[in-house]
């Protein structure tokens, strides 16, 4: 059964920065791509960032470019999420999730939530200004 538990949520001032981390289980971490997604009180969940099973390749959405860095290790098993320069427009529930395999055919970016297979329960991500 595949596991994502994401820490290092919390609350911090504008501008500041904070770098969260998804440990896997479960699954043979290293074929898989990541992603990370958010959603901010009444609206629906979007897509952060994308990260390739090697970590070649990764994509983010236009509001966190410059800003935020995607990155994992394959020996431990675990991706994180970077976040610099933080605003209070990125308060939100930040979620990490299980992507495509190396082997499947479509390609990037891998931005839609269907790709996406297994989910973490989330952690909490506030900015104050």
């Amino acid at each position: 059964q595949v596991e994502l538990v994401e820490s290092g949520g919390g609350l911090v001032q504008a501008g500041g920065s904070l770098r969260l981390s998804c440990a896997a289980s479960g699954h043979t971490f290293s074929r898989y791509s990541m992603g990370w997604f958010r959603q901010a009180p009444g609206k629906e969940r979007e897509f952060v960032a994308t990260i390739s099973w090697n970590g070649g390749t990764t994509y983010y959405t236009d509001s966190v470019k410059g800003r935020f860095t995607i990155s994992r290790d394959n020996a431990k098993n675990t991706v994180y999420l970077q976040m610099n320069s933080l605003k209070p427009e990125d308060t939100a529930v930040y979620y990490c999730a299980s992507g495509p395999s190396l082997f499947y055919s479509g390609s990037h970016p891998y931005d839609t939530e269907s790709l996406y297979n297994y989910w973490g329960q989330g952690t909490q991500v506030t900015v104050s200004s």
